[in-house]
């Protein structure tokens, strides 16, 4: 068994799909008509045929109290890996990202945490031991 499709929620599918593409770098997957929304998902552009992340439409109350939930308590809704946090995280200053936590070492990770500007705070972190 493996993961196939994650999902994230997001407050508005077309600003997300920018986001996640222009700013991060994820390549789009599927874009299709799903009734009033979309199903859009998007892959890394070193593992297009990898796990897809879905960004999810927060238009069910239980999910938009979710998200905005662990946004007020500043809890990241899912973890990105990248090979060089400093790296990465001076590439998304230049984009405008806002960061609520620049890079710290946590034991064998560093990490940080961004507003992707959708609802949700998103974790980067590098791996120490395997890069």
């Amino acid at each position: 068994m493996k993961i196939v499709v994650t999902s994230i929620f997001v407050d508005d599918q077309d600003k997300a799909l920018t986001f996640y593409t222009e700013t991060l770098g994820f390549v789009k997957k599927h874009d299709e008509p799903a009734g009033e929304f979309r199903w859009i998902t998007l892959v890394s552009p070193e593992e297009q045929n990898g796990t897809e992340l879905l960004l999810e439409p927060n238009n069910n109350p239980v999910a938009k109290e979710y998200q905005e939930k662990l946004f007020a308590q500043d809890i990241p809704a899912t973890m990105f890996g990248v090979t060089d946090i400093e790296k990465e995280y001076k590439r998304l200053l230049e984009h405008g990202v806002k960061f609520t936590t620049e890079p710290t070492e946590m034991g064998e990770v560093t990490l940080a945490v961004f507003d992707d500007t959708c609802g949700n705070y998103i974790q980067i972190v590098q791996n120490k031991v395997n890069g």
